[in-house]
């Protein structure tokens, strides 16, 4: 019964334990032989992004002995992803965990890998791993901490239970994320068929039926184009920057952040991670009401990253909760919804990221002005085509807020319950029929 509470030294369950082996960003490949799992691949919820991680040359024969096994247990030791934990089910080629990783293989006969990850990922198994990491401007983690570490061990058959448990809810996660990913790639392929590639506007020209358009919207197009210091460009689009279209650029607020609820949340830098935040993850910190008023975050707000390595990262805001932003954070807002919607996805483009990588260039700390940010070139439509893409994505984007508020639901009800069915206030039944019910 896990309401006994049996606890172990993390070692004792460990057969293997090592650091991962060092190498180089120079040796990555297209054509390597070998996956190189790095920090940033392990994802928050403890899987692992097998398709972001990048392959290399290496010579195997003095590796073998580091090349990560089915269910090895994989645990981050320094920097801002400190602790979090993965288990490796298995790629199309062997496995290496980076330098700043520590891979354990478990004995199986008594300790759930899945399980052991679900601890560490909580938040009790959280405040364990960072009340042994060394160290104070970087923590760090090493073995002997970790294997001197007591964890709680339910019975085999229990931890194998509750791993289950919350698998299932990890598995709707995972599945409103993928759908997520499909329904952003929807918009993003109106964005490049309407905007880039102008293939209405071609069939326009050549009198051919409108690309999966209705006539009504074929017609918002014009049907030729014309010559531009940037090349063809559709009759009556402009070439202008983002500045000369935005109503408002705006630096955000300077303020403390809190884990407690002690105001607003406050949207930082490290929240935005590939144009995507969770909102369940971002602090808060205090306002007054005319500070409130003043860095509210609003519905089609476009926050852009100005300084650091995510210099030029962003996000579209789409129905957000009660926030506020940083002062490392650009707000741009636009009086027209559908540019404000064009802005968004156009900042999600190389184009985009060329832009402001070439405008700051290749210093150690990247840092770029509002200005800079802003002065990006691009060819504007007309508004009411601008609305009109607006409208056709505006369901898939309140598609992937539903998805994404869903998900951080379940997500909580994941964290709470692993601690209740450890205590044994939650018995595992009772948590099998709870999570029927919300799923």
């Amino acid at each position: 019964m896990a309401s006994e509470q049996h606890h172990v030294a993390f070692g004792e369950i460990c057969e293997h334990s090592a650091f991962g082996p060092r190498f180089s960003s120079d040796e990555y490949a297209s054509d390597g032989n070998v996956a190189c799992l790095r920090t940033t691949d392990i994802r928050a919820d403890g899987r692992i992004d097998f398709d972001a991680m990048p392959l290399a040359k290496l010579d195997l024969s003095r590796l073998r002995n580091h090349i990560l096994r089915r269910d090895d247990l994989v645990i981050t030791r320094t920097g801002a992803y400190l602790g979090k934990a993965a288990v490796f089910s298995g790629f199309r080629l062997p496995v290496l965990a980076g330098a700043f990783s520590i891979y354990f293989r478990l004995n199986r006969e008594i300790a759930d890998p899945l399980f052991i990850r679900y601890f560490f990922n909580s938040s009790i198994g959280q405040e364990a791993i960072h009340s042994i990491a060394t160290g104070s401007a970087q923590p760090n983690l090493n073995i002997p901490n970790l294997h001197s570490l007591r964890i709680p061990l339910p019975s085999l058959a229990e931890q194998r239970a509750i791993a289950n448990i919350l698998g299932v809810l990890d598995d709707k996660i995972e599945l409103n994320r993928r759908m997520n990913e499909t329904l952003e790639g929807l918009a993003r392929a109106i964005f490049q068929s309407w905007f880039v590639d102008f293939d209405p506007v071609r069939a326009q020209r050549d009198g051919l039926p409108p690309p999966a358009l209705s006539p009504a919207i074929a017609a918002l197009f014009p049907d030729s184009f014309e010559d531009s210091e940037l090349g063809k460009i559709p009759k009556g689009w402009v070439i202008d920057t983002i500045k000369n279209r935005a109503s408002n650029v705006q630096y955000g607020y300077t303020q403390s952040a809190s884990l407690e609820p002690v105001g607003p949340r406050f949207l930082r830098i490290t929240d935005i991670r590939g144009g995507q935040v969770d909102w369940s993850a971002v602090p808060f910190c205090k306002t007054n009401d005319d500070e409130l008023e003043k860095y509210r975050i609003k519905d089609g707000d476009i926050f852009v990253a100005r300084t650091g390595t995510s210099t030029g990262d962003n996000i579209y805001v789409i129905d957000p909760p009660d926030a506020v932003f940083a002062s490392y954070l650009v707000r741009f807002q636009f009086a027209s919804v559908g540019i404000g919607r064009f802005v968004g996805e156009f900042m999600r483009t190389p184009d985009y990221f060329s832009h402001v990588a070439g405008s700051i260039g290749g210093s150690a700390q990247p840092n770029a002005s509002a200005q800079t940010l802003a002065d990006a070139t691009v060819v504007f439509p007309t508004e009411v085509v601008a609305d009109q893409f607006y409208k056709t994505v505006r369901p898939l984007d309140l598609k992937r807020t539903a998805n994404s508020k869903e998900s951080e639901r379940l997500a909580a009800i994941r964290d709470a319950l692993l601690p209740k069915l450890l205590s044994g206030e939650i018995r595992v039944a009772e948590a099998e029929r709870l999570v029927e019910e919300t799923t």
